[in-house]
């Protein structure tokens, strides 16, 4: 087999290359994906009545071309909800951001936060040119929400100290409160909607696979492959061996597969690039999906848990997306720990603290039914920003042109993004491989109407 364009990973990176490719005009394309359905992470499996994700996914449409697409994509089958989410510390719900909602917490605490805060308006701090995260969190922050929230949570997540990790990732997902801000919602119980995801999107049926489905259906038959993961790829001969279709030659390559997934199947690699790899990090996102048969409640989408005593960092009711994702009078909710990528875990002991963590945290009553559970790890759940990173993905990318290879998406690309984005990154990739000047196609309706 040859074609012109091979996309490794049929996930929504690579499914919106393809068919940003197909609306170039490049018809010799495909797509080889390992499962036996489109997605990959952002991705649903049902079982019994349930239908659970690989942890949430949430669609936060902010570009005007990526909203229209999918919006014609999932047209009449999507809900906007504003987000209703929490932190639990100190024996108290607070609402999210922690940083600009502290009523409710001790009144120490609170204090200590505030005038933190206020400290880095009045005193600030100065910063190095490429801070690390726990300076920056302080100088932005204070030292009370910092201690209490940002270095708690941060490092339960990234599971290292954040002294070690730069400020790269943050940008949009860590927004900073104004002081009135603070002080007010010290004082009052308020929703304070800001940030990069104050309201959503989600799928009315189907859960989040709907939207990968969608984007697969736009293409030719033939044109995506399941259940063919890529065993080896010969980068200086251009040939893929795929399982179940042998070799498959191409002139150009497209991956969406995580960064170090790949680099581990291709060849021949230079030493600098064998010694970038080794410097690549990355966390495991043990995702444990349980039904239980009474409904979620209705002021809550996600609570984060940043204290130690608690073996998760957030927990999620995915039936308050959609209440198709469970049958009538039960919960669908996931649970989210995060280990070092590569680490050994017991998945019986974690889910044995996950469960009794639950119970602590007057999530699961005694007398609740389990109706249904599914472990759904995310191998790469995130990409760790530390001082290796940005030189690894240099050396990494610099061979990769050299060679006319894309690796595109949140992991093929090894950064921290939104599915948005991963589906931007498709299109974007398509135009520099199609040449000439970008070219957005129009919706499949108005395709239609010109048809």
């Amino acid at each position: 087999m040859k074609v012109d364009v091979l996309i490794l990973g049929g996930g929504l990176a690579g499914l919106s290359a393809a068919y940003h490719l197909g609306a170039r005009g490049v018809r010799s394309r495909l797509v080889v994906e390992a499962k036996a359905r489109v997605g990959g992470t952002a991705g649903s499996v049902t079982t019994g009545e349930f239908t659970f994700d690989y942890t949430g996914h949430l669609l936060h449409l902010h570009d005007p071309y990526g909203r229209s697409l999918i919006l014609d994509l999932l047209k009449g089958n999507l809900a906007t909800h504003e987000r209703k989410a929490w932190i639990y510390s100190q024996g108290a719900f607070t609402r999210y951001p922690f940083q600009a909602n502290t009523r409710g917490l001790p009144a120490s605490t609170v204090a200590e936060c505030v005038a933190g805060f206020l400290e880095t308006v009045h005193r600030p701090r100065l910063l190095t040119r490429n801070p690390d995260f726990l300076s920056w969190s302080r100088a932005t922050f204070g030292d009370g929400i910092t201690r209490r929230f940002m270095r708690p949570y941060n490092e339960k997540l990234w599971r290292r100290p954040l002294s070690s990790l730069t400020t790269e990732w943050q940008g949009r997902f860590v927004p900073k409160p104004s002081p009135s801000e603070v002080v007010y919602g010290a004082l009052t119980d308020k929703n304070a909607l800001f940030g990069y995801n104050t309201s959503f999107r989600y799928p009315v049926r189907g859960g989040i696979q709907s939207l990968p489905d969608a984007l697969a259906g736009r293409l030719e038959a033939g044109v995506v492959r399941l259940e063919s993961p890529v065993v080896a790829v010969d980068l200086r001969e251009k040939v893929a061996q795929v399982k179940g279709l042998g070799e498959v030659g191409y002139e150009r390559l497209v991956n969406t597969l995580p960064l170090n997934v790949f680099l581990d199947l291709a060849s021949p690699l230079p030493a600098a690039v064998k010694r970038a790899r080794k410097d690549l990090r990355w966390n495991t996102v043990w995702n444990l999906n349980i039904g239980i048969d009474r409904p979620a409640p209705a002021d809550k989408h996600w609570i984060y848990y940043p204290e130690k005593r608690f073996p998760f960092y957030r927990v999620g009711y995915s039936s308050n997306f959609s209440p198709n994702l469970a049958p009538a009078g039960h919960a669908a909710v996931y649970i989210e720990a995060a280990r070092p990528g590569g680490a050994r875990v017991d998945r019986d002991k974690l889910e044995a603290a996950m469960i009794r963590g639950l119970r602590e945290a007057g999530l699961l009553r005694r007398s609740d039914e389990i109706s249904a559970k599914i472990w759904m790890p995310v191998p790469v759940g995130y990409v760790v920003y530390d001082r290796a990173r940005a030189p690894a993905v240099e050396a990494v990318f610099r061979h990769f042109k050299a060679l006319g290879v894309e690796s595109i998406g949140r992991y093929g690309a090894w950064k921290y993004s939104f599915m948005e984005e991963t589906i931007l990154d498709g299109k974007r990739c398509a135009d520099r491989l199609a040449g000439g000047p970008a070219v957005e196609p129009a919706p499949v309706s108005e395709r239609r109407a010109l048809q």
